[in-house]
């Protein structure tokens, strides 16, 4: 069983994880803030009593932080040595005060999820399908196109 402990273990499925996350993010905004004094934004007066609604999306693919943004690449969660590394633009989870209260518990979730379902099974698509299409459904949120994918358990070691 692989455990919350081991992602320094592994570092490049981590950066899959990541990159996932990342590329794949639910939301394109993040939830609906209200400006609780008159403040300055990159020289924007915003008054007070404004709302305001984050943009997530343009964080997550912005190309001054991410070397391939329109492109899955795990590699922008890795150094030059294969390390894990952070990036401060990664913020799937919004930041500050009203970041989402459960992001700790999703991030052992999906570690321990992902890598153990890696660990028992095999995937491919069905011989009739060529590829997967990156194509989304963009309403509320954010979901894939329906696709099929074969799940083969893998030989006990």
């Amino acid at each position: 069983m692989i455990t919350y402990e081991d992602r320094n273990r592994l570092p490049y499925t981590n950066a899959v994880l990541h990159e996932i996350v990342r590329y794949s993010n639910v939301t394109i905004t993040g939830p609906l803030r209200k400006c609780l004094k008159d403040i300055v934004i990159m020289g924007f007066p915003i008054g007070k009593g404004t709302l305001l609604l984050p943009n997530a999306h343009s964080v997550l693919y912005d190309p001054e932080h991410w070397k391939t943004p329109w492109k899955f690449n795990p590699e922008h969660f890795l150094d030059s040595e294969g390390n894990f590394v952070n990036n401060e633009a990664y913020l799937p989870f919004s930041t500050g005060r009203r970041a989402c209260v459960g992001e700790s518990l999703a991030r052992i979730e999906l570690f321990i999820f992902f890598t153990n379902l890696l660990r028992s099974f095999k995937y491919q698509l069905p011989p009739e399908a060529k590829e997967v299409s990156f194509e989304e459904i963009t309403g509320t949120t954010r979901q894939p196109l329906p696709y099929n994918l074969c799940a083969f358990p893998r030989e006990a070691a």
